[in-house]
């Protein structure tokens, strides 16, 4: 697409909208005065907390390769300290920061570990299936969170002998209780044998809005996001074929195209993140200054950046362009309309509160690009491109099935003479960094594929991290080593 066509799409205002108050995306702890939790109802209530209510995405992204130093812009110690690939100086209680998001990974944990405990006392345990399923699956999903980020990259070519994180499995009952790390292998042992033990007992009717919980959809969409990172590809689509049963993935999408696209910012926002919407599988809230920020981050994406993310458009033959609405707030902060800040205040006439943001977890694309990607290291390509097309019919204005297609021929024109397998899965990256940009998930797939990532400061300075860089791990919290945590070498 030319610049001239891309200027044509933007507009250069948007107010940031802040809505003040978010009761019904918010779940509301248990009463902490309760003297017993002995009904599955109360068990349920109870992990309506088991899941990290802290943000990764500045962060993620932050390391990422979506990001351009501006020069300027908010100067968030998060955001400035990721890109640079330095140790993050915050502490637990700082939004957005490495420190918070483990300390919110290990509290959900211990959140799913007491309802473990108190359903393997009561008296007639499989009353609470479904529960133990939740709670078996949101403890192997913060695992998985907290290995991916705090330790070597998972690779299955290898014995993954490096240090893990604690697998924690019981309530914590003493004070600074001492941990070991493990290894990278045994910590994906335990997740597995969570996940796999977990996830037939889930029931959706457990809950009151399954989307806010590990309902069966978001459980089988972890799996096989679990069963990648693996290279189980069988697992993988055995997985994201049980997502939706009985109906087709592509119902499910985004309808960027056409319902999204006569959307205003402001009802994209308040679209995007909801329960409502069948793209979102799963939603968590996050405390998060991020959906403030994202625009204005000093290292964010500028226009110059988006035409490098985007570029991907150019692999769909007769290509009229991404649908994605491209805004920006003020000069050369440039962002999607897509997480909003739901700012909670602390009582109804009290003018401080905490900002948030509800993070889809789970969604459909995933699921597709996931299928996609395991279908090609099969050898079943024709299947790949098929969802591949899916996925551009949802995406690309003025869709036509006969014209804008992704073939063996439009991939091999934009990446060169690769063989289809490796033009299959370069599209597949191409096209998830476009999808996911400002949410963080393009971190997770430069990681698996140890693709090096290249950091220009406006100064001329170059930062290049190479796939076995150590500053590639986040450091463990300082407070955890309090437990006896060994950091991590830098």
């Amino acid at each position: 697409m030319s610049k001239t066509k891309i200027f044509k799409k933007i507009l250069f205002v948007l107010p940031l909208f802040m809505l003040a108050g978010c009761e019904e995306f918010l779940s509301t702890e248990p009463d902490s005065t309760r003297a017993t939790i002995n009904t599955p109802q109360q068990v349920s209530q109870l992990l309506t907390t088991a899941y990290p209510q802290g943000g990764y995405v500045v962060f993620a992204e932050s390391m990422s390769d979506n990001v351009a130093d501006k020069g300027i812009g908010e100067d968030d110690k998060t955001n400035r300290a990721s890109f640079l690939f330095e140790e993050v100086e915050a502490t637990v209680d700082e939004q957005d920061s490495p420190d918070q998001y483990w300390a919110e990974c290990y509290r959900a944990i211990s959140v799913a570990n007491q309802a473990l405990d108190i359903i393997s006392k009561s008296s007639n345990p499989s009353q609470y299936d479904a529960q133990r399923g939740e709670a078996l699956v949101a403890r192997a999903y913060a695992h998985f969170m907290l290995v991916n980020f705090f330790s070597k990259f998972f690779d299955p070519s290898q014995p993954n002998t490096e240090p893990g994180v604690p697998y924690v499995t019981e309530p914590e009952t003493v004070v600074l209780k001492k941990y070991e790390r493990g290894t990278v292998s045994s910590v994906y042992q335990k997740i597995e044998q969570d996940l796999v033990e977990g996830l037939p007992l889930i029931s959706d009717g457990s809950y009151t809005i399954p989307k806010y919980h590990f309902n069966r959809a978001a459980a089988n969409a972890f799996a096989a996001r679990f069963y990648l990172v693996k290279r189980d590809y069988p697992k993988v689509v055995q997985y994201a074929n049980a997502v939706f049963p009985g109906s087709s993935i592509v119902d499910n999408l985004r309808p960027w195209n056409t319902t999204y696209s006569s959307l205003s910012p402001q009802e994209l926002y308040n679209t995007y993140s909801r329960a409502s919407q069948n793209a979102n599988l799963m939603l968590v809230e996050t405390a998060s200054l991020f959906g403030r920020h994202v625009a204005r981050y000093r290292f964010g994406m500028n226009f110059q950046k988006w035409q490098e993310i985007s570029a991907s458009e150019n692999i769909i033959n007769d290509s009229p362009g991404w649908s994605y609405p491209l805004y920006s707030q003020g000069d050369n902060n440039y962002l999607i309309p897509k997480l909003n800040e739901y700012f909670v205040r602390e009582s109804v006439n009290a003018e401080i509160g905490q900002p948030y943001v509800m993070l889809p977890i789970f969604t459909a694309e995933e699921v597709l690009f996931n299928r996609a990607e395991a279908n090609a290291f099969l050898g079943n390509t024709a299947a790949s491109l098929a969802d591949l097309n899916l996925f551009v019919s949802k995406r690309v204005g003025g869709y036509q099935p006969a014209k804008h297609t992704v073939t063996a021929a439009s991939i091999r024109r934009f990446f060169g003479p690769v063989n289809l397998r490796d033009g299959i899965i370069s599209t597949i990256l191409s096209f998830k960094r476009v999808e996911f940009v400002q949410e963080g998930m393009r971190w997770f797939d430069l990681q698996r594929y140890a693709l090096p990532v290249t950091h220009q400061t406006v100064n001329g300075g170059t930062l290049t991290v190479q796939a076995n860089d150590p500053r590639r791990i986040l450091q463990i919290p300082q407070s955890a080593t309090l437990a006896g945590i060994e950091q991590n070498k830098r």
